[in-house]
């Protein structure tokens, strides 16, 4: 987060004051550091070198076309989760060569789609869906590469919601029913299996939950090529965690190292969808405070920005630090941030030590560039906010502030309502 620094008690972002910006585009709003995208990216890169991989940034954790297209110049490709994830990818410039497509519940429309763009492979969550990919295949005379989810039951050591590798978690196919469904699309004509696929949670921030994951994969990698079917590709997913408040996530290079030890002899290409770990930290969400509340057994800070604009609070109860954008003196308080909306969930913040806060005040919400923007709203009829990038001196406006035409434009009154 170093590229988000106090000058002077006034926090910048890189070369710019947070505030000047925040005159002109106006408040609430995500404002990213295409600095920090780069190092993170860099990073994350330089690792992985020391497997032969392909990195798929996760497209749900930010979606905004110019980070993408960012990440595609690079040479990176895109895990995707729907159509309109693979639209957006494929408008910033994505080669669909490296794009996998996971998730439970593709529809045709979105399959037949996909193989039209000729994807790299679909991560297959059921027998069900594999049935469905080869009837949709076979329908325009299309071969569809696929890899298996495998769900190898590891408690990833994360919040519930966003644990996916357990057996009572909706996504993937049972370890143990993992060989036969890999028999079943085999005799499938217009089915073409390549890889195997595994991912066991997001914002994980020790590193044994993923051995022992990879190592349960291993074993089951070698008892599907002992078969005969060469699995070229091993999807490991994304996962690693980063830096809300204390906690000290594994290093990329700790778990790319990790992961070459435990799949020694594995001469396939090896694949990581990393989304929050380079998006998170790249972003702030700015907010102004409309006034304080005294409620006599509770204090308030209420903000213009709500759980419309950031979720993740009122869903997983989750931690972002709020500071001044201007630090100033004064008597320090216990307060709630609260936003605009209709819902005893509406925080962004509880129990913060604040001090000085008054009305017009900035904030910036820290942490906030991945499942920030991505899995905002128009609850409560809010326009949805602007997006921001800067890189050095500069800044752009990345995605206007939606107006309140905007929020009526697809509705449509029938003529005898």
């Amino acid at each position: 987060m170093n590229d988000f620094i106090f000058k002077e008690n006034e926090l910048y972002c890189e070369d710019i004051p947070v505030r000047e910006i925040a005159s002109k585009v106006g408040t609430p709003f995500y404002l990213y550091s295409l600095a920090t995208l780069k190092r993170h990216f860099n990073v994350f890169n330089e690792s992985s070198k020391v497997l032969n991989s392909i990195v798929c940034y996760s497209v749900k954790a930010n979606s905004n076309i110019a980070i993408l297209n960012f990440l595609f110049k690079m040479g990176w490709g895109a895990d995707i989760v729907s159509g309109g994830e693979l639209f957006r990818a494929i408008k910033a410039g994505v080669d669909t060569k490296k794009v996998v497509y996971s998730g439970v519940g593709k529809t045709e429309a979105e399959i037949e789609f996909a193989l039209k763009s000729d994807i790299l492979m679909f991560n297959v969550e059921s027998l069900a869906e594999v049935f469905l990919i080869d009837k949709v295949a076979g329908k325009i005379g299309k071969k569809a590469r696929i890899s298996f989810r495998i769900n190898p039951n590891v408690d990833p050591k994360t919040h519930p919601y966003i644990s996916t590798g357990l057996k009572k978690n909706k996504f993937g196919i049972n370890i143990k029913q993992a060989l036969v469904a890999y028999e079943k699309a085999e005799e499938l004509s217009n089915i073409d299996i390549v890889g195997l696929d595994c991912h066991i949670g997001s914002q994980l921030t020790e590193i044994s939950p993923f051995n022992d994951a990879v190592g349960i994969i291993n074993k089951l990698l070698l008892k599907i090529i002992a078969k005969g079917i060469n699995i070229k590709y091993l999807d490991l997913g994304g996962g690693l965690g980063i830096t809300y408040e204390n906690e000290m996530p594994p290093h990329p290079s700790t778990y790319m190292n990790s992961i070459k030890k435990i799949l020694a002899g594995y001469d396939g290409q090896v694949i990581f969808e990393p989304g929050r770990l380079i998006a998170g930290n790249s972003g702030i969400f700015v907010t102004k405070v409309i006034h304080n509340k005294d409620a006599g057994s509770k204090k308030f800070v209420i903000v213009d920005g709500g759980m419309n604009d950031l979720l993740r609070p009122a869903l997983y109860d989750a931690y972002h630090e709020i500071i001044p954008v201007i630090k100033k003196s004064g008597a320090k308080l216990k307060v709630d941030i609260v936003g605009p909306i209709c819902e005893s969930a509406d925080f962004l913040g509880k129990d913060r030590v604040m001090n000085g806060v008054e009305e017009g005040d900035l904030l910036a919400v820290f942490s906030a560039g991945a499942y920030g923007f991505s899995m905002s709203s128009n609850y409560n009829s809010r326009p949805r906010v602007a997006e921001v990038l800067v890189d050095k001196d500069r800044f752009s406006l990345i995605r206007r502030r939606e107006t309140y035409e905007d929020l009526i434009d697809k509705e449509i009154i029938p003529d005898y309502a």
